[in-house]
């Protein structure tokens, strides 16, 4: 007598590759999703293929997450060395004869032009986590001196280029693994004064520092700009100031429960600039309000905690430090962009998560969060 063995299905055979999702964090990253087709569907009604073009980049950027969170994170350790000689010889490569466009040297072209800049702001955590936890259990401040050494290069050939927003970012993630690797606040508190004092400074002595012909070091002369239209919209408001001076015109005008869905007046009659890319947290805001900002920011709130769990419950050093890191980057970029067009911050190049259009940084944003779903994995598994 012979037994017979049923073929399993397709759901079956898929199964497995679905267990240990973290169905807090998916469920966190499909909120701003929808959030982000709904504004841009209204936001880019009249822009050409925005909408459509947004659906596709999040499609590749679930694929990117999907197969991301199949490899386990002491493989990933394998990418970081590799990934971070590669992203710094690239940057290296565009210093040297990249493409340069609107003034700015950022491309380069492999047969295909791409932003090697980007790279890093993966490469950099995944670089500084594998540095720590080679060292882990004999750390001593000449650890964390090379970990400076390895942030700054990166860092300060991308402000060369020249990308503040990029470069807070990256800058943002390698100080997240310094600090969680367990960085003194004895040296963490004298830089954090300093900056706040030279802040302060900077509020008042504006009108000396910001009067015609008046250069500061280190900066660009577009970078001094924006700090001096963020402390003065009004002294170039058809110019300069009139990013930040629109969309909090936008913010403002929505009330506390908004214009309306496609209601939005300062979005339709294009007064808001890059209203599909930077400035889209204006065109949510007309249209949603106050509420609807909340809403936002909850959803926010509730990706950056489940991130921060994630990594406290990570098995290894590695995947903590990883983890802490990427989910500092959705900190930052959330609150450099939703900062920066409310006026409270200068305006740099930062998107929106899951809301501003761009495909480069959706496909950085997947990647990010099929590491944290990798972890997470990891971490079920340990405990099963």
């Amino acid at each position: 007598m012979s037994a017979v063995f049923d073929k399993p299905s397709l759901f079956q055979r898929a199964a497995p590759l679905f267990r240990g999702f973290d169905g807090p964090l998916a469920f966190a990253v499909f909120l701003l999703a929808s959030a982000g087709l709904m504004i841009m569907y209204s936001s880019g009604f009249d822009h050409g293929t925005r909408f459509v073009d947004h659906g596709r980049n999040m499609l590749i950027a679930g694929a990117i997450m999907f197969v991301v969170a199949q490899i386990p994170p002491q493989r990933l350790m394998a990418f970081a060395v590799p990934l971070y000689v590669a992203g710094v010889a690239l940057l290296v490569a565009v210093a040297i004869f990249g493409v340069t466009k609107k003034g700015a040297k950022r491309w380069i072209n492999l047969g295909i032009v791409i932003q090697p800049s980007e790279i890093l702001k993966i490469a950099m955590p995944l670089m500084l986590a594998w540095w720590f936890q080679k060292r882990e259990g004999q750390l001593r401040p000449f650890d964390f001196l090379v970990a400076c050494l390895l942030l700054v290069a990166p860092v300060g050939l991308i402000m060369k280029q020249p990308d503040l927003g990029t470069s807070l970012l990256v800058l943002a993630a390698g100080l997240a693994v310094i600090f969680f690797a367990g960085l003194s606040w004895k040296l963490i508190a004298p830089p954090v004064l300093i900056g706040l004092t030279g802040i302060f400074l900077v509020v008042w002595f504006e009108p000396q520092l910001c009067a015609d012909g008046m250069r500061w070091p280190v900066l660009h002369d577009y970078q001094q700009q924006r700090i001096c239209t963020l402390l003065d919209p009004t002294r170039d408001p058809l110019g300069k100031g009139f990013h930040i001076i629109q969309g909090m015109i936008a913010i403002g005008s929505g009330g506390v429960l908004g214009k309306g869905f496609m209601q939005g007046t300062q979005t339709h009659l294009e007064f808001i600039p890059e209203r599909t890319t930077d400035f889209i947290f204006a065109a949510y805001s007309e249209e949603f309000g106050l509420l609807g900002n909340l809403a936002l920011i909850s959803a926010f709130v509730f990706l950056i905690f489940r991130g921060l769990l994630i990594a406290l419950e990570a098995p290894t050093l590695f995947a903590r430090l990883l983890a802490g890191a990427i989910t500092m980057i959705f900190f930052t970029y959330a609150f450099v962009n939703m900062g920066m067009v409310s006026g409270i911050l200068p305006v740099v190049g930062v998107p929106l998560p899951f809301i501003s259009y761009g495909g480069t940084a959706m496909v950085t944003l997947g990647l990010a969060v099929g590491i944290l779903m990798s972890i997470s994995k990891a971490k079920r598994l340990v405990q099963s």
